[in-house]
């Protein structure tokens, strides 16, 4: 009995293993890659050849005295500030994008939208099979759902990465369903060993 739970116990572990390597569809984009969320950046030009999908995240780096601030389509096409959905100044921004659609992104500070702080990313919807395509796009756009901020000012929004043809800009990591499958797996050989 012994050496049956053992050899459980391992093809056990191994199944966990393999689980927790298997890479998530969804993929973290940094803004701009190593430049960051600045000014002087055509961001548009950075978005042309991405394919963004419902699960993917952005991520803004940007020192002190700027912001992300999520706008609505007119407020982004006239760089109009005061009148965003969300706003955040940590420094480090993360937006995980929940829904298809265009969202609308500029610095809140007035001048460095003008200058070319404003981004644009059309977010497609995640297809019914859990896959995502990688196909280049060409148009601007975003469809994410706000970040959070505490009290402090800090961004508390959790994201899901990782994709097997990452852009330079993406950055891997296990989605959920991974975990959870993990868990799952986890459990029921604890479970195998107590018995």
């Amino acid at each position: 009995m012994k050496m049956a739970s053992f050899g459980s116990g391992v093809v056990c572990a191994i199944f966990v293993l393999i689980s927790m390597v298997v890479p998530s569809l969804a993929t973290v984009y940094t803004v701009g890659d190593s430049t960051g969320w600045t000014m002087g950046t055509d961001y548009s030009t950075w978005t042309s050849g991405k394919t963004f999908t419902v699960g993917d995240s952005l991520v803004f780096n940007y020192g002190g005295g700027h912001t992300v601030d999520e706008v609505s389509a007119s407020d982004y096409n006239t760089c109009t500030v005061g009148n965003a959905i969300t706003s955040d100044n940590s420094g480090a921004t993360t937006i995980a994008l929940k829904t298809a659609g265009t969202h609308y992104y500029i610095c809140g500070v007035i001048g460095h939208c003008g200058s070319g702080m404003k981004i644009a990313v059309t977010v497609k919807a995640a297809s019914s099979s859990g896959t995502t395509t990688t196909t280049p796009s060409s148009g601007l756009g975003s469809s994410t759902t706000p970040a959070t901020t505490s009290p402090a000012g800090t961004n508390t929004t959790i994201y899901q990465p990782s994709s097997n043809n990452m852009p330079a800009s993406a950055s891997p990591t296990l989605s959920p369903y991974v975990a959870t499958v993990a868990t799952w797996v986890a459990l029921f050989c604890v479970m195998v060993f107590l018995l």
